[in-house]
């Protein structure tokens, strides 16, 4: 279990400033959350191999290929404004 002492350092570390409601509300919420941890920890996890993903073993997504690009002419057509083979924008700092 959490003290009110271990809230109050942990609130002076992330200067924090709690009023006496509040650090009853965390020293509960606190407790409960370092309960469920202690929980976890009595798990019996000998038999089960460590995993860093949780996603299928395979990409979904598409293949990573290469394509045909547009060309600079093509992608400056879709402007309305080009100079020196640039967009053209309005200056927005005077």
């Amino acid at each position: 279990m959490i003290t009110r002492e271990q809230i109050l350092k942990i609130a002076k570390l992330g200067k924090l400033k709690l009023s006496e409601a509040e650090i009853e509300n965390f020293t509960g919420q606190l407790g409960s959350i370092l309960e469920f941890v202690e929980q976890l920890d009595k798990v019996d996890t000998n038999n089960i191999d460590p995993t860093c993903f949780m996603e299928p073993p395979h990409d979904p997504l598409r293949d990573d290929a290469e394509k045909p690009s547009l060309t600079q002419e093509e992608i400056l057509q879709n402007g309305p404004s080009v100079k020196k083979g640039f967009f053209a924008i309005p200056k927005v700092i005077g």
